[in-house]
């Protein structure tokens, strides 16, 4: 399965490792893996129980 890429010097998402537009290099365009042990997510918990809260959801 191939990951969608990035052009950075276009702005052009491709599937191929140089953009056809522009013939830059692209980047692969994939969030960071979400990881429920990392030092962060403590963090990204209580935003998003604030954020709930606020839309009277919880």
């Amino acid at each position: 399965m191939r990951k969608i890429r990035f052009c950075t010097g276009c702005d052009k998402y491709t599937l191929m490792e140089k953009c056809p537009v522009c013939g830059n290099e692209t980047v692969i365009n994939s969030p960071q893996r979400y990881l429920k042990d990392e030092e962060i997510s403590k963090y990204r918990r209580e935003i998003k129980r604030k954020v709930l809260r606020e839309k009277g959801i919880i």
